[in-house]
């Protein structure tokens, strides 16, 4: 088809990979690039960030004794027995 012709015209004309490694490893980057792994780690640093926002909001909420150690294990989800 002509679509399938241009673009194989135009990779005609790109330089070899080989006498530029900085395009080699564009190329590669790209070729490698997984979009569902970047959104899980994304969604899971989101979360933490969450979770941590949560935290943060419970904590300004208290009053806390912070020199009692069994108060700081709880707060950190220690169990204290």
């Amino acid at each position: 088809s002509r679509c399938c012709s241009l673009v194989s015209l135009r990779f005609f004309f790109l330089p070899a990979a080989s006498t530029n490694p900085k395009a080699a490893l564009k190329s590669k980057i790209v070729a490698e690039f997984r979009p569902q792994s970047l959104i899980d780690e994304l969604l899971l640093y989101k979360r933490s960030e969450d979770q941590i926002e949560l935290k943060e909001k419970q904590l300004s909420t208290m009053r806390v004794d912070v020199c009692s150690t069994e108060t700081l294990k709880c707060l950190k989800g220690k169990d204290t027995s």
